[in-house]
């Protein structure tokens, strides 16, 4: 971190305006940043121009440019024009307050490939800046492996920090309990695991203990952080939410009894206050999960077996019936399941067909001239 940089923040703190924005979670990563491009947080701050993406709908975001429960006059609302935003993300605003000027760079984002049959080669970023991604599953229900397998995938690719979080458990007993942590722990790859009841309130201290960086020296809490709830319809997402921020700003829903298949109750992602502060990103409810291009996320989230492939004879060893594939031979011995080697065979075999439907749609948007060369 630069002295300009240190400065820039520091002098930003000394002002009540800049201080909303610290509030959002404004650091001295995007203190740099703005000095990079010779912008200057106070007048930002004073002409309503900083800000902070809190929801889009239909081409128009929401942007909060106070982090302060009681400030006047902070939220706009602006046009997306020629701009590609995220819910978290910081931007600069036009001087006519109309549309979104600049987007600054992100710290992490939980992107998955758009939901539609008719496009399948972009992505769909969900979530922006956020520091820690809770994989929230219902523990009323036996925990779909598969599916948190792939979940982790999509948090560790996000760059954020991976948790993964039973809800509910005030509808299980503790023998039930128990048995539903030995089925999980094969898949964890070193998430930490946590266990909650929106209902009762068990657990939700766990969980606000991700909202704020916490000075240890000190004993008090220093800076706001935004977590981000990814999970299916049905979870107790929404209900977790309203615990957490202290109000019931979200919509909840029951599951259906057939099932155990839950309602959408969330239909836009949206950046919500805490009560303690912090910021939460809820997601949508996804019937599938989706992925986009892995970066290291099917490496992180099945690690176990990226570490055994160093022992294998071959290095092209398909994990198969080649000879001494350490793979195979903890598979016998039991370490490894054969449905968690067979799911991340097929994540890898997604992602290799996700990249060449890519590159046929860019191959085709360049030849329809959409996409302009830069001249020299």
């Amino acid at each position: 971190m630069t002295n300009d940089a240190h400065e820039g923040l520091a002098n930003a703190t000394t002002r009540d305006d800049a201080a909303h924005a610290l509030a959002l979670g404004w650091n001295e990563r995007l203190a740099t940043e703005l000095i990079e491009k010779k912008y200057y947080i106070t007048s930002l701050q004073h002409s309503r121009r900083l800000g902070r993406v809190s929801r889009i709908d239909r081409g128009w975001s929401t942007i909060l440019t106070s982090g302060v429960h009681d400030a006047i006059d902070g939220v706009e609302r602006v046009r997306n024009i020629g701009a590609e935003v995220a819910v978290g993300d910081w931007v600069i605003i036009s001087d006519d307050l109309e549309k979104i000027d600049h987007v600054l760079s992100r710290s992490s984002a939980l992107t998955r490939r758009a939901s539609s049959d008719t496009v399948r080669a972009e992505s769909h970023t969900v979530a922006a800046n956020i520091d820690t991604v809770l994989v929230v599953q219902a523990a009323t229900q036996d925990p779909n492996l598969r599916r948190i397998e792939r979940e982790l995938v999509l948090a560790f690719d996000s760059g954020a920090q991976p948790v993964l979080v039973f809800n509910k458990i005030d509808e299980m007993d503790a023998d039930g309990l128990s048995l539903m942590v030995r089925r999980v722990e094969p898949v964890l790859a070193g998430v930490p695991l946590l266990f909650a009841s929106a209902k009762t309130g068990a657990g939700l201290d766990g969980l606000r203990a991700y909202t704020y960086i916490y000075d240890s020296a000190k004993s008090v809490a220093s800076a706001p952080q935004t977590i981000a709830l990814l999970g299916a319809s049905g979870v107790g997402k929404s209900t977790l939410i309203n615990a957490l921020s202290g109000h019931d700003g979200q919509a909840t829903g029951a599951v259906r009894e057939g099932d155990q298949r839950g309602r959408h109750t969330t239909t836009a992602a949206e950046l919500v206050r805490l009560v303690n502060g912090g910021w939460l990103i809820d997601t949508p409810g996804l019937r599938a999960v989706s992925l986009w291009m892995s970066n290291h996320g099917i490496e992180l989230a099945f690690s176990d077996i990226f570490t055994l492939t160093e022992s294998c004879k071959f290095r092209d060893c398909k994990h198969e019936d080649e000879p001494s594939c350490a793979v195979q031979a903890a598979v016998e011995r039991g370490d490894v399941s054969l449905e968690r080697l067979a799911n991340m065979k097929m994540l890898v075999a997604e992602e290799l067909e996700l990249e060449e439907q890519k590159a046929v749609h860019d191959r085709a948007y360049d030849r329809k001239g959409a996409r302009k060369k830069p001249k020299n």
